[in-house]
């Protein structure tokens, strides 16, 4: 997720140009965070517009709480996560919304405290949960998997092409607490795997990118949420996904491609016999991208892709 601090969101202008908040409507950040993308939509949907923020981070949503204060009941805060939307909505009686925002993976909040463990820059437990109250933590994963499904989840979600090395490296130095230990095993391995590094990341970025993706069930939960999210928008309501890699971004992509097109049978069938019906307009074609000024300002959004689209009935 976007937040650097309570002052600063990942493409924050260009949200609002996407969602068009305003006046009277209701909107739905699914990963609130500290609130930043939030309070924008309620400025901008003043002075009756309505917000439905959901987050399963504790410390995201006491942040939250402070920074939306000011907007009183027209902000409707929910320690949930966006798998459950049709849930919560149901729950506050809202049949439908104007505009619903996702803002995928991580904070730099949740990465720059050190005991949540999302971080190799500074030694600490090796947790990455985004919901404490989640049973499974990196530890588990790194220190109780058989090599070989370490491997492919690496592979996998991490798209780490030495991700067999890493994962017999892992083993066998198991068992590993924190995430110095853990940074030293893989950064070890990868460099011996490809020499010097061609993509300026750190060696161990790949791996910690696939075990916190697991741990928090993340590209689960996003193709469990976009149907959801689709059906809860009135008709001319947006959607609004930033992603951060790939692989999330490929599912957005994917998911937008398909609900813009009225037939999706194959190429060579002569005849349509799907039946499908178009339900989304692509509001970007391509991704938006961070400005170089954002990025200078924010080396992290360097990765983030937002991607739109406009629900058509």
């Amino acid at each position: 997720m976007g937040d650097v601090s309570p002052h600063l969101s990942v493409l924050y202008h260009e949200v609002l140009d996407a969602l068009q908040p305003r006046k009277g409507g209701r909107y739905v950040d699914g990963t609130l965070g500290a609130g930043g993308h939030a309070a924008g939509i309620l400025e901008a949907s003043s002075p009756d517009g309505l917000l439905l923020g959901l987050d399963v981070d504790p410390q995201a949503l006491s942040l939250a709480r402070q920074r939306l204060s000011e907007y009183g009941s027209r902000a409707n805060i929910v320690q949930a996560s966006y798998i459950s939307l049709g849930e919560q909505l149901a729950a506050i009686r809202w049949s439908d919304v104007e505009g619903i925002l996702l803002d995928l993976g991580a904070s730099s909040m949740q990465f720059d405290t050190p005991e949540r463990g999302f971080s190799f820059q500074v030694d600490a437990p090796l947790d990455m949960r985004f919901d404490p109250q989640n049973p499974i933590r990196a530890a588990d994963l790194v220190n109780n998997l058989p090599e070989k499904e370490l491997a492919d989840l690496i592979f996998q979600y991490g798209e780490e092409r030495h991700a067999r090395q890493v994962a017999r490296a892992i083993v066998s130095a198991r068992p590993l607490y924190t995430t110095g230990q853990l940074a030293e095993v893989v950064a070890a391995a990868v460099t011996r795997g490809r020499g010097k590094s061609r993509d300026h990341l750190h060696p161990a970025t790949r791996t910690f990118q696939a075990l916190r993706i697991v741990v928090n069930k993340e590209l689960e939960a996003l193709q469990a949420c976009l149907p959801q999210a689709v059906s809860a928008l009135s008709p001319g309501g947006r959607l609004a996904i930033i992603a951060f890699h790939s692989l999330e971004d490929r599912i957005v992509k994917q998911y937008f491609r398909r609900e813009s097109r009225d037939c999706i049978c194959p190429p060579d069938q002569p005849v349509c016999t799907c039946g499908h019906r178009a339900i989304l307009k692509e509001i970007t074609r391509r991704p938006v991208r961070p400005q170089d000024e954002e990025i200078e300002r924010n080396p992290r959004s360097r990765s983030a892709r937002l991607r739109v689209a406009e629900k058509l009935i």
